[in-house]
């Protein structure tokens, strides 16, 4: 997401490179780069007066200190200014004293409201809360029948009585069971309409009468761009809202919805929707989006991820295993595996701080050589795997992993070989203290271009391979180095 504003922002800032002073002349330039970024993104021209106007101002009278550049002064002005327009902190879930919370959910047809309500059901049980879904959506087509297969799927009761009742009355009632069984959290799916209309309001400020609700969330397609701060600020002056959970933005690459939506409606974002799957959504925090937008990355919630998926035991585990230079492919494919729950390996490495300008093709290519290295471990004994050096000792055996995973004799040469190597790269990372249970992440592991494409070698040419006084020329494959 962002990947086009981040360019932009990118290049604006380049061009105060070697200029001793923020200036009214080069400060304009920059300024003129922001400004056709923002609208490219799709941000509401109101905002982006605001806002290049906010920066001009805070830019120009700004002091630049010693050691700072202007153009890394320009960055923390153009941050600030960014947190500012997205809210400036995170705006917390309700969670009141006499429960259940009621919170209830609404929104357009097709804007990912009921996935929406899954997601925001599966986060609270990660926080402990007990949650109860209601299906009050009686029009939609399978809608019950879509929140009920999700429930299954999360482990999340759902509370539905059919199409034949009105939603006031469902929703009521899911109330009542929440409050006799105890409860904590009670999640609302409403109907939604191709666009608002009178009778979509009527019947929210009915269901809303009926329960009473602490948090009212509008549900916003990202991809609709600043007609989205015009929704919530409609939605809000008919019925009442809250907040917004912002879905579908890991395929908006302009980001302006992120841009206006509080500004507009006055109301914040609460959760934003990073993929399909159920576990893709994250609480939105200003500064760590404003961070990825500027290419600074987002390491906060990197290591959210991976103190999510990762067991402590299994981390020490593992740390143990890179400090003995024991770590085997079984090891490597479990890591591997780890990454994937933790979403996609390209957004995973733009969140690391100077990865945003990695090329997605370049991504795209490291993550097709891990499903082809997989295929390779897929085909080894489980001796083989645990026990490399004997693939390295027997030709044999890794010609019979070639031929099973459905490639070449030299490819999986030049993977055990790469393997070896990188066995004492993780020892060297884990004395550096790399983050636990993702070792290489971007460094060890590496993606095409990067410094842990370097290295290759052959089994059987000496410990580990990738002798660099090499007598006879090695035509160079992909292998780990090149992930």
């Amino acid at each position: 997401m962002f990947d086009d504003l981040s360019a932009s922002f990118d290049a604006a800032i380049k061009g105060l490179k070697g200029e001793n002073k923020i200036s009214e002349e080069n400060v304009g330039a920059a300024l003129k780069q922001v400004r056709r970024a923002l609208l490219e993104a799709d941000v509401s021209l109101s905002v982006v007066k605001d806002f290049v106007e906010e920066v001009r101002e805070k830019a120009i009278g700004a002091e630049v200190v010693r050691g700072v550049n202007p153009g890394q002064k320009f960055i923390e002005v153009v941050h600030q200014e960014l947190v500012a327009v997205m809210g400036g902190g995170n705006s917390p879930l309700a969670d009141v004293e006499e429960k259940p919370t009621v919170i209830l959910m609404a929104g357009l047809q097709g804007a990912g409201k009921t996935t929406a309500t899954a997601k925001l059901a599966l986060h609270l049980k990660d926080l402990g809360r007990k949650a109860l879904m209601v299906a009050a959506d009686v029009y939609r087509p399978a809608a019950i029948d879509q929140l009920t297969a999700l429930g299954k799927q999360i482990d999340v009761e759902v509370f539905s009585l059919g199409e034949n009742l009105k939603p006031e009355e469902i929703s009521s009632s899911g109330l009542k069971k929440a409050r006799e069984e105890g409860f904590d959290t009670l999640l609302v799916d409403t109907a939604g309409r191709l666009q608002i209309d009178t009778e979509m309001m009527d019947e929210m400020v009915r269901i809303r009468s009926a329960v009473n609700p602490d948090e009212v969330l509008l549900v916003v397609d990202s991809m609709i761009g600043q007609e989205a701060a015009e929704l919530t600020r409609s939605f809000h002056e008919k019925v009442g809202i809250t907040g917004s959970v912002l879905t579908k933005l890991d395929g908006d690459s302009r980001g302006g919805a992120a841009l206006s939506i509080r500004k507009i409606s006055g109301k914040p974002i609460k959760f934003i929707g990073t993929g399909e799957k159920v576990e893709a959504l994250q609480p939105f925090h200003p500064e760590r989006m404003a961070s990825r937008i500027l290419g600074m990355g987002d390491v906060l919630t990197l290591v959210e991820k991976a103190q999510k998926e990762v067991e402590i035991a299994d981390a020490e585990i593992m740390q143990k295993k890179f400090q003995e230079a024991s770590f085997d492919f079984s090891d490597f494919v479990k890591q591997m595996r780890l990454i994937k729950r933790m979403g996609s390996l390209g957004g995973l490495m733009k969140m690391i701080p100077g990865m945003n300008k990695i090329d997605d093709q370049m991504i795209k290519s490291g993550e097709d050589q891990l499903k082809r290295i997989e295929a390779m471990i897929g085909s080894m004994t489980p001796t083989e795997r645990t026990h490399p050096e004997l693939l390295a000792s027997q030709p044999s055996r890794r010609r019979r992993v070639a031929l099973g995973s459905g490639h070449k004799a030299v490819d999986v040469d030049k993977v055990l070989a790469d393997f070896q190597k990188m066995r004492g790269m993780m020892k060297q990372m884990s004395t550096g203290g790399g983050m636990p249970g993702m070792p290489g992440l971007g460094g060890g592991m590496g993606l095409p271009g990067m410094d842990g494409g370097q290295f290759s070698g052959r089994p059987g040419n000496g410990a580990g391979g990738g002798s660099p006084r090499r007598q006879r020329p090695y035509k160079k494959k992909k292998g780990f180095g090149d992930l």
